[in-house]
């Protein structure tokens, strides 16, 4: 492992700023705290910063040389509304919020290299330091881009990472093309004549008709998309009735669908519509059919995903770096920074959780769990790996070609 020495000098002081951001979580949209700190640490090293995009999205600027060549690298520093277990001391001390998905080490990992590279500008170019809000299904990378993110602060290719429990520390995994699903969820009410249950003849029953849409929906995904094409569909709710000896009116079907692909959500989307009416109207029932998409595809340009690789096999070495990692079906809304910039979005692994300290819930150390903690032993693996591809990309033009 080739970690940068003024960064492993610097641990310290980035495992203070980390713990602080992690007892005081804030969620999608109000990150005003998380967003001072970063702005203060910022501010010190000699960034300039611009505040205000997305809400309370900060972005840092540092100029080397000459060249009109730039890179992003982004972070997300929001929380997600759950009850932390642990009770360490940086635990969070707001009930009900907690940094269950360690955007609290993401923010401290980029603040990191923001300071070796405001002190050691090995480069010719400028990074844009992006500190992005309301990851967490508020799409804050979308609204940064529709505040003028890439306008005001044009750059070349965007660029991001995310720890996760399960792979080793001290390790890296990747892979080009689809990475993650997009997220979509859907809403169905069925709309049937309510009756008493001694007399169904006298009604429309709309649970046996959204019992029928349900399992006619799962055609989709076994019988009339491509089977080489990833999707899931998932029905997660179904709220219906009130007494035991009463049809209800009305039955509500409600859940997720996730693909690799825009063209296959097409497909989901317009035969999940056309089942639904079809088999309510063969029963005499109504729907009312609603479907939101919320995150798009993450897919890695492959270009840069190669560029990628070889950046964290310059601070990791080449065994450990799984370059064709297995995607996952969760969804990252930096896949909206990626439909409109070339880039790669990388696994930092984050172990099993035995870096927790004392005091950490019976919970095992998984993403959006009460018993989660970032493993600081990342934070100079991660910002080595943001120094490097900066170094590596500024200095040979890659992130132009």
């Amino acid at each position: 492992m080739r970690l940068v020495e003024p960064i492993l000098a610097f641990q310290t002081e980035l495992e203070t700023i980390r713990r602080d951001i992690h007892a005081h979580p804030e969620l999608s949209y109000e990150e005003q705290r998380t967003a001072d700190v970063v702005v203060q640490c910022l501010t010190d090293w000699g960034i300039p910063v611009v505040r205000g995009l997305g809400v309370t999205g900060v972005v840092g600027i540092i100029k080397s040389g000459t060249s009109d060549r730039a890179i992003g690298l982004r972070a997300d520093m929001d929380a997600l509304p759950m009850q932390e277990l642990n009770t360490f001391e940086h635990a969070s001390r707001h009930a009900g919020k907690m940094h269950a998905c360690g955007h609290d080490g993401h923010t401290a990992m980029l603040l990191g290299a923001a300071h070796y590279l405001s002190q050691n500008r090995n480069f010719d170019g400028t990074v844009y330091l992006i500190f992005q809000p309301a990851e967490e299904g508020g799409a804050g990378a979308r609204r940064m881009i529709e505040d003028g993110l890439f306008d005001k602060f044009p750059m070349d290719a965007v660029y991001g990472m995310h720890n996760w429990p399960g792979i080793k520390a001290g390790t890296f995994a990747v892979v080009p093309g689809p990475m993650m699903a997009s997220s979509n969820e859907f809403r169905v009410v069925v709309k049937g004549k309510g009756a008493h249950a001694a007399q169904p003849h006298r009604g429309i029953d709309p649970v046996m008709v959204a019992v029928q849409i349900a399992q006619a929906w799962q055609t989709i995904i076994s019988r009339e998309k491509n089977p080489l094409d990833t999707a899931v569909l998932s029905i997660t709710q179904i709220h219906a009735g009130s007494a035991t000896n009463v049809i209800p009116d009305e039955a509500v079907l409600i859940g997720t669908v996730r693909t690799f692909s825009t063209g296959v959500l097409d497909l989901i989307e317009r035969r999940m519509n056309e089942i639904a009416g079809g088999v309510a109207a063969g029963f005499g029932a109504g729907v009312d059919f609603t479907f939101k998409r919320n995150y798009p595809p993450l897919v890695n340009d492959a270009e840069k995903t190669a560029f990628a690789i070889e950046a964290m096999r310059a601070v990791v070495g080449p065994d450990n770096v799984n370059a064709d990692v297995e995607p996952t079906m969760g969804a990252e809304d930096f896949a909206f920074m990626l439909q409109a910039k070339p880039g790669c979005y990388v696994f930092i692994g984050n172990g099993e959780g035995e870096h927790r300290l004392g005091g950490h819930g019976l919970g095992p150390c998984q993403l959006h769990n009460g018993s989660y903690d970032f493993n600081d032993q990342l934070l100079p693996i991660g910002a080595s790996y943001w120094v490097r591809l900066v170094e590596m990309g500024l200095a040979s033009g890659i992130v132009n070609r």
